[in-house]
C-alpha cells in the first residue's frame, strides 16, 4: 500500500517554482507578501565587470542565416540544394517549371566553386517561392535583382513579381548578350505590400542562369549583401559586448576537408572560413548540420562587418579536428592539421592584417582596407573526446602565440555543465593555463535557480569562463526568469565569468531544429521573447564594476523526493520484466513480473508497449520519450528494481522515479546519447538537467538488473548489483536573487532583483550609508510565468517607472514573478 504523503512545513511563502518542482509542497494558506532584506556595502570593491560581459551567439541553426538574417530573398538562388542537405531536396526545390528547364552540372558552369546552373528553354520559365509563406515586399520600396547568365544566340529575360492576386511591380526586362557569363541586374519598386510574393524569369530564347537572386534595398546600414534590417536592428539593440559565430555544431561536424575536385566536392564540411569570402558568387555551398543548405552568402566578410556596425567584439570559433555534436571522431591527418591551423592564422591575418599582406589584401580588396581589431579567437565546439581535442588545440594555441602573442585562445569544456568529460577538460585547461574556457549547457529553469553560485568556488586564479552557450529549455517568462536569477550569478563572478551569450539566437518559426531561440521570426515580422527581454535588461544596464551585497533567502523546509515510477525508451526498442518497488519497511508497493496484462501501467508517451512472453515491450525502434508509469506520485522512500534487456536501436533503456506528471520526473538513462554514455537526468516542467554521468554503453540482448534506492532526497543506483553512483538533490531552488553594480559613467547604483515566485517580496534594502537622490528610474518585467511573447502578442515587456521613496534605509516591494532594476543616482 502507498505510505501517507508527510506534511512538509514550510517557512513564511513557498514559491510556485518550489511547489512546481517538488521540492516544497504547497502549504495550506499561501501569503501574498514574503520578507526580504538586502544589505549593500558599497566601501567595498567588488569584481570589475568587462565592457564584452554579455554578447549573441549566432549559428546557423531554424534558418538563422539564409531565410533569415541574411536579406536575401530568393530560396535555392543557385540550383545547388541537394539531398547531402535534405533528403527531401532536389537542385529545383523551392522553383517550379513552366516549359522546359534543367539543372547542369557541367564544364559550362559560371566557376568550379558554383557547380550547377540552369538550363532554360526558350519560351520557359522558372518561378520562386521564397521562404515561409512566400517572398516578403512592402509598397514603394525598391528591391534590387541580378543575375548570372548567358545566351548563345542571346535571349531576353522577363522578371516579374506576383502574388496569387496579380503583379507587385511592373515587369522588367534584361537582355541578355551572346557572350559567356555575365552579371545582369534590374531595380523593382513594390505597388502593393505582400507577404506570399513569387519571382518569376522568363526567357525569350533558350538561356542558362545562376545566382538568381532578389534583395531588400533597404538593409541593415544599407550594406551591399546585407542583412535584413529587423533582425540586424533586434541584435544591435542588446548593444552585445561581442558577437561568438558561426557555430555550434556547424564548425566541428562533417568533413574537415575543403570544396575541391581533390576532396570529391564535400558536401558535408564543418564550417570553413575561406569558403565564405569573396564574391558571393565563388563561394561554396555547404551541408548545413541542421538539416538544410548554407549558401555562405552570409559569410565572415559579413560577421565582421556587422560586428564592427553595431560595437561589438569579434570572437569567430574554428574547426580543431575533433568532431562533435554525436559524431565523437578525432581526424588523425597530420597535414590536414597543419592546413587548418594555417588556416586559422590567414583568418587573423584576414583580420588584421595591413593591406600589403597577402589576406589584409583580400580583405581590403571587399571594402575593408582598416583591420577589424581581432582580440580572441575560439578554437572547437563542444567535443567529446578531451583529450584528443586538447591535443590538437595545444598545437592551434602555440601557432597562434608565436605569430600573434596578443590573442586570446578559448578553449572549451565539452558539452555538459559537469561530469567525466567536463571535470577532465577543465583539468587539462587548468593545467595547460589556457586563456579562457567556454562552457555550455541547456537546463530546466530550477536548475538555475539552485545554481546561481556556480561559480562562486571557481579559482580566481585559473582561466576565466566564457559561458558561450545557456538557456533554461522554454521561451514562457518562468524560463526568463530563471534565467535572470542566474545571471546576477554571473555578474557577481564577472572577475571569473568573463564572457556570456544567450543561445539560440534566432528562429524562423516555420523552420525550427531547436527550442528555445531569443529572437522568433517569420518572412514578415520578429519579435522578442521573454528571454530576450530578460537578455536585453541585463545587456543595457551592466555597469563597471559589482557593488558587494547580501540578501536573506526563502526559508523553507525541502521535503523528499516523491512520486511514481516509469519505464521508458529512446530511439530504442527495449524489454522490461520482474519491476517492483517496495518501501523504507521492506513492504511491496508495486509488483509486475508481466504474467498477465499491464494494466497497472499507464503510457503517456509515444512508442508502441504490449506484452509479450512475460516482458513488457516497447516495439518501435524510431519512436522517443516512451514513458509509461505506475504507482502514487506521493510515493517516497523506496527501492525500485527492474530487469531490462535492449532489443534492437541506437540507444538503451531509461527507468524512471519521482514521476509526478510527463513534465516532471527523475530517470536513469542507460546508454544514452547514441549509446556512449548514461545519466540520472531530473525533468522539471519538460526542461532536463543532467545530474549525475558517465560513459558507457548498453549490450543488445543482455539482460541488466537495476536497483534506485531513494531516501529523502539522496539516491543511489546500482548496475548488475554493483554501486553505479549516486546523488543528493537537496539544493533549494532560490527563487529571490540580486546583485547591485555601479555604473562608472553615471554613477548610479543599480540594485538588480529577480522574484521568481508568486508572492511579491517586500524588501528592506540598506544602502549601507550611500548618499544617494529620493528617486530612482525603475525598469520591470512582471507577468504570468507560462507567459510567452508571440508575433502578436507581448505579455512581457518591460515597464519603466520611478520610485520617489529611495533613501540610505528603505523598502521596495518586488512584485510577483518580476525582474526589477532600480537605477539609483549617488549624490
Amino acid at each position: 500500500m502507498p505510505r501517507t504523503r508527510t506534511r512538509w512545513r514550510v517557512g513564511l511563502t513557498a514559491t510556485a517554482f518550489l511547489v512546481a518542482a517538488g521540492l516544497v509542497p504547497a502549504p495550506a494558506h499561501a501569503e501574498d507578501v514574503t520578507d526580504y532584506a538586502i544589505t549593500v556595502d558599497p566601501a567595498a570593491k567588488g569584481a570589475k565587470i568587462d565592457d564584452t560581459m554579455y554578447g549573441v551567439f549566432f549559428e546557423d541553426i531554424n534558418r538563422a542565416a539564409d531565410g533569415g538574417l541574411y536579406a536575401e530573398l530568393v530560396q535555392n538562388r543557385s540550383f545547388e540544394y541537394s539531398t547531402d542537405d535534405n533528403r527531401s531536396y532536389t537542385p529545383l526545390t523551392s522553383w517550379t517549371v513552366d516549359g522546359t528547364a534543367q539543372v547542369v552540372n557541367d564544364a559550362g558552369r559560371l566557376n568550379e566553386r558554383n557547380r550547377n546552373y540552369l538550363s532554360l528553354g526558350a519560351g520557359s520559365a522558372v518561378t520562386n517561392a521564397g521562404y515561409n509563406t512566400g517572398i516578403r515586399v512592402e509598397a514603394g520600396k525598391k528591391y534590387d535583382f541580378s543575375v548570372w547568365a548567358r545566351a548563345e544566340s542571346g535571349s531576353t529575360l522577363t522578371v516579374t513579381l506576383k502574388d496569387a492576386e496579380g503583379t507587385l511591380a511592373a515587369a522588367r526586362e534584361v537582355a541578355v548578350r551572346k557572350s559567356g557569363w555575365a552579371k545582369y541586374t534590374a531595380t523593382f519598386t513594390a505597388t502593393r505590400t505582400s507577404s506570399d510574393g513569387r519571382l518569376a524569369v522568363a526567357a525569350s530564347d533558350a538561356a542558362a542562369l545562376d545566382m538568381v537572386s532578389l534583395f531588400p534595398r533597404d538593409t541593415y546600414k544599407h550594406q551591399p549583401n546585407g542583412l535584413r534590417k529587423d533582425l540586424a536592428e533586434k541584435i544591435a539593440a542588446l548593444h552585445p559586448g561581442f558577437v561568438r559565430f558561426p557555430g555550434g555544431c556547424l564548425v566541428n561536424t562533417g568533413s574537415m576537408q575543403d570544396y575541391s575536385e581533390a576532396s570529391g566536392w564535400q558536401r558535408k564540411r564543418s564550417y570553413q572560413w575561406k569558403d565564405t569570402i569573396g564574391p558571393v558568387e565563388t563561394r561554396a555551398t555547404n551541408a548545413n548540420f541542421w538539416g538544410y543548405n548554407q549558401s555562405y552568402g552570409l559569410g565572415y566578410y559579413e560577421y565582421f562587418r556587422f560586428s564592427e556596425d553595431i560595437g561589438a567584439m569579434p570572437l569567430p570559433v574554428v574547426p580543431a579536428l575533433v568532431t562533435g555534436c554525436g559524431q565523437n571522431k578525432a581526424v588523425d591527418d597530420d597535414a590536414l592539421l597543419k592546413r587548418h591551423i594555417q588556416d586559422t592564422l590567414d583568418l587573423i591575418e584576414f583580420a588584421n592584417g595591413p593591406v600589403t599582406s597577402e589576406w589584409g589584401k583580400k580583405r581590403a580588396r571587399m571594402g575593408h582596407p582598416k583591420p577589424f581589431h581581432l582580440t580572441h579567437i575560439e578554437v572547437g565546439n563542444e567535443e567529446n573526446l578531451p583529450e584528443e581535442f586538447f591535443a590538437r588545440f595545444k598545437q592551434f594555441r602555440a601557432a597562434i602565440q608565436a605569430a600573434y602573442p596578443y590573442m586570446k585562445v578559448i578553449s572549451n569544456s565539452g558539452p555538459d555543465d559537469a561530469g567525466s568529460t567536463f571535470d577532465t577538460a577543465w583539468k587539462l585547461n587548468r593545467d595547460a593555463k589556457v586563456d579562457m574556457v567556454d562552457e555550455h549547457y541547456y537546463n530546466s529553469p530550477q536548475w538555475f535557480l539552485q545554481n546561481n553560485d556556480r561559480y562562486d568556488s571557481y579559482d580566481r586564479s585559473g582561466p576565466k569562463v566564457f559561458l558561450g552557450e545557456y538557456a533554461s529549455l522554454g521561451n514562457a517568462f518562468k524560463n526568463g526568469l530563471a534565467e535572470a536569477a542566474y545571471m546576477t550569478g554571473l555578474e557577481r563572478n564577472a572577475d571569473v565569468v568573463k564572457l556570456a551569450s544567450y543561445a539560440p539566437l534566432f528562429a524562423n518559426e516555420d523552420y525550427v531544429q531547436w527550442r528555445p531561440d531569443l529572437v522568433w521570426f517569420n518572412n514578415h515580422a520578429s519579435w522578442n521573447s521573454a528571454n530576450y527581454e530578460v537578455q536585453k535588461l541585463f545587456m543595457t544596464n551592466v555597469g563597471d564594476r559589482v557593488v558587494p551585497s547580501t540578501a536573506t533567502g526563502t526559508p523553507s523546509l525541502v521535503g523528499p523526493i516523491s512520486g511514481a515510477v516509469g519505464l521508458s525508451t529512446w530511439a530504442t526498442s527495449a524489454a522490461y520484466d520482474d519491476v517492483k518497488v517496495t518501501d523504507a519497511d521492506g513492504r511491496t508497493l508495486l509488483s509486475d513480473d508481466f504474467s498477465g496484462d499491464a494494466s497497472k501501467w499507464t503510457h503517456t508517451g509515444g512508442g508502441s508497449w504490449s506484452v509479450q512472453d512475460g516482458q513488457y515491450v516497447q516495439t518501435d525502434p524510431a519512436a522517443e520519450n516512451t514513458m509509461v508509469s505506475a504507482g502514487d506520485p506521493a510515493w517516497h522512500d523506496y527501492d525500485l528494481h527492474a530487469k531490462a534487456t535492449k532489443k534492437s536501436g541506437k540507444e538503451g533503456f531509461l527507468v524512471a522515479f519521482g514521476v509526478k506528471d510527463t513534465g516532471n520526473y527523475y530517470w536513469w538513462n542507460l546508454g544514452g546519447w547514441n549509446n556512449t554514455q548514461s545519466a540520472v537526468e531530473q525533468a522539471v516542467d519538460g526542461g532536463k538537467s543532467t545530474l549525475i554521468s558517465k560513459p558507457g554503453t548498453i549490450e543488445t540482448g543482455r539482460a541488466y538488473d537495476i536497483d534506485i534506492k531513494v531516501r529523502g532526497r539522496q539516491v543511489t543506483l546500482y548496475l548488475d548489483g554493483q554501486e553505479w553512483g549516486s546523488f543528493t538533490d537537496g539544493k533549494p531552488a532560490e527563487p529571490f536573487r540580486q546583485v547591485v553594480t555601479k555604473d562608472a559613467k553615471t554613477g548610479d547604483l543599480i540594485v538588480k532583483v529577480v522574484n521568481a515566485q508568486s508572492a511579491a517580496a517586500r524588501t528592506a534594502i540598506d544602502l549601507g550609508g550611500a548618499k544617494v537622490a529620493s528617486t530612482a528610474r525603475v525598469t520591470t518585467l512582471t507577468g504570468d510565468p507560462n507567459a510567452v511573447n508571440s508575433e502578436t502578442e507581448t505579455p512581457v515587456a518591460p515597464v519603466a517607472s520611478t520610485f520617489s521613496g529611495v533613501a540610505d534605509k528603505f523598502t521596495y516591494t518586488f512584485p510577483a514573478n518580476s525582474v526589477t532594476f532600480l537605477r539609483i543616482k549617488q549624490r
